[in-house]
């Protein structure tokens, strides 16, 4: 069972105001921000947790957010949650992930919280605007004002280099423990985890380190204290964390990130069908000239795919306990990248946007073609 890692908030929220002094003069309440940045670590290629945790986790956030009208859920039947975030600058934007700050309640997914409360490691809480989010990656971008706060702005590097085995540390809210530090290894890349819509995320990573419920929205750090991705699952029997977490990769979150903070949304190209991995076996069941590809099992109607002529089979069969639909188009490359298992058709759509052009390559009896297509925007729910 996989489960996402926002923790229910059980006890309702006491906001503490600020005290002042009703005798100092107005203009002497000056309030600035105080910015730490963070350069230098494992420099020599050295893994210091401790190094990392004392200089970046005050860049790591409690966020709690409020639904139904900003009960809990000992309230009247209102919802609460809470999860962890980081701040990416110096302007008060705080990454963290989508369902930390959005409902995916039958009939309701999606949803805004009402309201949503950032709490910094040195106590300061204070409100936060939900700039945007995407449900496809499971990323939200929020804002705070960042007057009087000290913020620890976290540096988010690439998740394409990443290796198995090297180290990495998780900085989090697991049930409501704030500041908590965890450390293990990356167990696995490349793996697919659900989304908040039909469709998947691809590549993320695989890692050990012990992450559960009020963990999501957290960073995973490499050894230089860099954001590799958002910690955003994990698979477990028990409901709790048994060293096979999941995180968002880094290189997912920045475009995300990036287009919250411009648009709001973030456009993702669609193009239409629904296909499967080819591996060599099936390649060789099915007689194809290629070990590599996605073989078409559906075209949505009115699709891109659609309009350009792409085919699905209508041959189905039973090949090593799947059933597969054969005699269909094999796509074997997106703008010359040729397809792989850990590359494969739904990541390179996926990192387009709506409106471009690619070009793809397939296989029809036999004969490699080639057609350019327009992706359309992604529908909700939709496959690739």
């Amino acid at each position: 069972m996989t489960r996402r890692l926002a923790a229910t908030a059980f006890a309702a929220l006491a906001l503490a105001g600020c005290d002042s002094d009703d005798d100092e003069p107005e203009a002497r309440k000056v309030t600035t921000t105080r910015v730490h940045v963070v350069e230098g670590l494992g420099r020599d290629g050295d893994f210091a947790p401790d190094d990392i945790y004392e200089r970046l986790a005050p860049g790591v956030v409690t966020i709690i957010s409020l639904f139904d009208g900003g009960t809990s859920l000992l309230e009247d039947g209102g919802e609460g949650g809470q999860g962890s975030g980081f701040v990416i600058d110096d302007e008060g934007f705080v990454a963290t992930n989508a369902h930390v700050v959005t409902t995916d309640r039958p009939g309701a997914s999606g949803d805004r919280a009402d309201e949503v409360y950032v709490e910094f490691s040195d106590g300061n809480r204070v409100a936060a605007e939900i700039v945007g989010s995407d449900l496809n990656a499971d990323v939200a971008l929020l804002k705070v004002d960042p007057d009087g706060l000290s913020l620890t702005p976290l540096s988010i590097g690439r998740s394409d280099s990443i290796t198995v085995g090297e180290p990495v540390a998780a900085i989090g809210s697991p049930f409501g423990e704030r500041q908590s530090l965890t450390i293990g290894v990356v167990s696995a890349v490349d793996r697919n985890i659900q989304s908040l819509t039909r469709f998947s995320i691809g590549d993320a990573i695989q890692t050990d380190a012990a992450i559960n419920p009020g963990n999501s929205g957290g960073p995973l750090l490499d050894a230089r204290g860099r954001v590799i991705g958002i910690n955003a699952q994990i698979k477990s029997q028990s409901g709790g964390g048994e060293g096979v977490g999941f995180a968002i990769p880094a290189d997912t979150v920045r475009r995300s990130l990036r287009e919250l903070r411009d648009d709001g949304r973030v456009s993702y190209g669609f193009l239409g069908v629904t296909s499967v991995t080819v591996w060599p076996q099936l390649a060789e069941r099915l007689d194809l000239d290629d070990d590599d590809g996605a073989l078409i099992q559906k075209v949505e109607e009115g699709s891109p795919a659609a309009k350009t002529g792409l085919r699905a089979g209508d041959d189905e069969i039973a090949f090593q306990g799947n059933d597969v639909i054969a005699g269909g188009d094999v796509i074997v490359a997106v703008d010359g990248r040729e397809l792989t298992r850990e590359h494969d058709l739904t990541d390179l759509i996926g990192a387009h946007d709506s409106g471009d052009r690619v070009q793809l390559e397939y296989l029809r009896d036999g004969q490699r073609k080639a057609v350019t297509i327009k992706l359309a925007s992604r529908p909700a729910g939709a496959s690739p």
